[in-house]
C-alpha cells in the first residue's frame, strides 16, 4: 500500500490526504501536489507514518516533489500577484454594489487559477462578478464563501492567552463547540470571556471537556441537595478541578465538602 501523508492545499484551503510514493519529507516541508486540474503546492501538516491507512480511500492526489528554488519564487510570485488581484476584486464588488467582504486571493501553483474567499451575512449571486473577473485575469475565477471562523484561520492573530490563534498556527479542521462545553468546565457564561477573536466559542473550550465531564461525574450538581457533617444542605457552587462544592446549610450557615477522586457522592 502507498505510503499517504496529510497536505494543506496553498495557504488557506483545507488539509487532505494525498500519496506520498518515494518522496522523502517531513512535516512543514512545502511540496507539490499533482490533483485533478494540475499541479498545486502545499505544506506536509502530518508525519509520513503517522496517518491512518484506513483513510486511503480518501486521496485527492500525489505528491509530485518536494519545493525547487524555482518553485518557491514562482510560490512568492503567485502571492504577490493575489495581493494585487484583491484590490482588483474589491474594486469590482463596489461596482456591482453586492454584500460580501472579501478576505483573502489564492491563485493555484500553475496559475491557471484564482480563488477568492469572501463573507458574506446571506446568500450572494456573484455569477456576473466571476465575468467581471475572468475579463480581467483571463483565468480560472472561483469564488469561494467562508465562515467567521474560517476567515479568523486564513487572517491569523492572535489570542487573549498572548498565542498565536490555534486555528491559524496548527489545528487541520474545526470541531464541534458548543456553550455547554463552558457550563460544564464551570466558566463564566459572559460572550467575551468565552468568544475568540472570530465572536465564535473559543476553540480551546474542546481540549479539556472530556476531562473536566469525567472528573464531573463523581461530583454533585449545582441546586442539588446533598448530606454534610454538619447537615443537610444545597450545593450552590462546585470546583470541578479542586474537587469541592460549597454547600448552603440555610440559616446563613455554609460549608464546604472535598471529594476524592472516583468517590461517589
Amino acid at each position: 500500500m502507498a505510503r499517504i501523508i496529510e497536505v494543506q492545499l496553498g495557504d488557506y484551503r483545507s488539509v487532505f490526504l494525498y500519496e506520498l510514493n518515494d518522496v522523502e519529507c517531513q512535516r512543514d516541508d512545502y511540496v507539490i501536489l499533482e490533483v485533478d486540474r494540475g499541479a498545486e503546492f502545499g505544506r506536509v501538516v502530518s508525519h509520513p507514518e503517522g496517518v491512518c491507512k484506513s483513510k486511503a480511500t480518501q486521496i485527492c492526489g500525489r505528491i509530485l516533489r518536494r519545493v525547487t528554488e524555482g518553485d518557491l519564487k514562482q510560490i512568492e510570485n503567485n502571492r504577490l500577484k493575489a495581493r494585487e488581484a484583491v484590490g482588483t476584486c474589491l474594486r469590482k464588488v463596489h461596482d456591482r454594489r453586492l454584500s460580501m467582504q472579501i478576505v483573502k486571493a489564492e491563485y493555484s501553483f500553475d496559475g491557471s487559477k484564482i480563488i477568492f474567499f469572501f463573507t458574506s451575512e446571506g446568500r450572494v449571486d456573484f455569477r456576473n462578478l466571476v465575468k467581471d473577473l475572468a475579463r480581467v485575469f483571463r483565468v480560472r475565477i472561483e469564488l469561494k464563501q467562508i465562515g467567521v471562523r474560517d476567515k479568523a484561520k486564513i487572517i491569523g492573530g492572535y489570542g487573549v492567552c498572548g498565542r498565536a490563534l490555534c486555528c491559524s498556527s496548527y489545528m487541520k479542521g474545526f470541531h464541534p463547540l458548543s456553550i455547554k462545553m463552558s457550563k460544564e468546565q464551570g466558566l463564566p457564561l459572559n460572550p467575551t470571556r468565552i468568544s475568540g477573536v472570530c465572536g465564535r466559542i473559543k476553540c480551546c473550550m474542546a481540549y479539556e471537556y472530556s476531562v473536566y465531564r469525567e472528573y464531573a461525574k463523581s461530583l454533585p450538581k449545582s441546586g442539588q441537595e446533598i448530606s454534610t457533617p454538619e447537615g443537610k444542605g444545597t450545593v450552590i457552587e462546585v470546583n470541578i478541578l479542586k474537587r469541592y462544592a460549597s454547600v448552603d446549610l440555610g440559616e446563613g450557615r455554609k460549608t464546604m465538602v472535598f471529594f476524592e477522586k472516583g468517590l461517589d457522592h
